[in-house]
């Protein structure tokens, strides 16, 4: 069974399926689209962040804990603020592909952003692929 996502544009737009052939130094890959089955090709670059979510529907009434404490650490905590000024909460999985200073700048790794597992266990995120162009600041903690 694949993995259910949602991919949020930059633009705002959305679109609900699941993965055909992603990976972290992809330009582009292919989504199967929910519910239609249509497969589409997305450049990364126009991507704000990749969400692999329990449901499609998630849970409208749940409220989101956004802090530290509420469950165990998986990893760096990390506090990501995007171009479009909405923030996120959570562990970073792996390294950041970048050097961090006063600017992200990229290394000699091609990835093209980092995965972040949410605080909060019970939300509808199980993890976060954070897409590097859309990203305005990164705080390690």
């Amino acid at each position: 069974m694949s993995e259910k996502v949602v991919l949020r544009f930059q633009d705002g737009s959305t679109i609900k399926g699941s993965l055909r052939d992603f990976s972290e130094i992809a330009k582009e890959f292919s989504i199967e689209e929910h519910p239609s089955g249509n497969i589409s090709t997305v450049r990364i670059d126009l991507l704000k962040a990749i969400f692999f979510v329990r449901s499609f529907e998630g849970n409208p009434s749940y409220r989101e804990i956004k802090r530290y404490g509420i469950s165990s650490e998986k990893g760096r905590k990390v506090y990501v603020r995007f171009k479009d000024k909405e923030s996120l909460l959570g562990y970073l999985e792996g390294e950041l592909p970048w050097q961090k200073g006063y600017f992200l700048s990229k290394s000699d790794k091609d990835k093209t952003g980092f995965f972040l597992i949410p605080v909060d266990e019970g939300c509808n995120n199980i993890k976060i692929f954070v897409v590097g162009t859309a990203i305005d600041d990164i705080t390690l903690m």
